[in-house]
């Protein structure tokens, strides 16, 4: 080897190569993690009111370790998703010395089961509210598919007047709708949409012409619907959920 100059003098450049790139690299880390790099002002922008300014401090003090260029991104954004009404969190720098979070929060549509919330993505997440909200129960995993089915029913009853306040999907995969009014629709399984179409579009001839508190309407009949009135007893009715079911079977 020491008989071939080629090869030594190759083997020294790349040496005096390396030597100069981990001499570069020991300046630019030195520099970098110097006080005058580091991040003196950050800007919560969106959803504003979904952080609090405890809660900013708070993340500066236990997870902004580092200065302008060695701050860990994801790891600060994870701290900020962590806050409960925080959705999505984007970050960036801006020279020389601002770090810009864009918050996106979370819109509560509806209440899961007595445990959590769901918000306009169907998505579950854990917050303190105190306003009034649809509840949803359902197997685990199934709120998007809930939402997606509360926006139908809510817009679909808008015709007779109703409003859903509770949502249920059974293990089973049967749907039972709760109105405001405190009627319960059973839907059970199959064919939700024609059977929900079928009961309004008979509505004002048969349930709404009883004028009374409607308990329970069960509508998975092929040619009707039964319904169950509460404050009537016996004979009585049984003669008003009879008719009602008579009169959607002629329609």
């Amino acid at each position: 080897m020491w008989d071939r100059p080629g090869l030594l003098n190759r083997l020294a450049n790349a040496l005096f190569t390396l030597a100069a790139l981990l001499v570069a690299y020991g300046v630019v880390h030195f520099v970098v993690h110097q006080p005058f790099f580091a991040l003196r002002e950050i800007r919560v922008l969106g959803a504003t009111g979904s952080v609090t300014h405890a809660q900013v401090q708070a993340i500066v003090a236990n997870d902004m370790k580092g200065t302008f260029f060695t701050l860990n991104l994801p790891a600060v954004r994870r701290s900020f998703e962590k806050l409960p009404w925080v959705r999505t969190v984007t970050m960036r720098r801006h020279w020389p010395d601002r770090l810009d979070v864009t918050v996106e929060a979370h819109v509560p549509l509806a209440r899961w089961g007595n445990t959590a919330l769901v918000n306009t993505y169907g998505e579950v997440f854990q917050a303190a509210f105190d306003g009034g909200l649809p509840v949803f129960v359902g197997p685990p995993g199934s709120s998007k598919e809930i939402a997606i089915q509360y926006a139908y029913f809510r817009r679909t009853l808008e015709a007779i007047g109703a409003a859903p306040v509770a949502v249920k999907l059974t293990p089973r995969r049967a749907w039972q709708v709760r109105l405001e009014s405190g009627t319960t629709l059973e839907l059970g399984r199959d064919h939700i949409e024609d059977r929900l179409a079928r009961y309004i579009a008979v509505h004002e001839r048969t349930v709404g012409a009883l004028n009374r508190r409607i308990d329970y309407v069960d509508l998975r009949y092929a040619n009707g619907f039964a319904v169950r009135i509460r404050e009537l007893k016996g004979e009585q009715g049984e003669r008003a959920a009879a008719r009602a079911s008579r009169a959607a079977k002629a329609i």
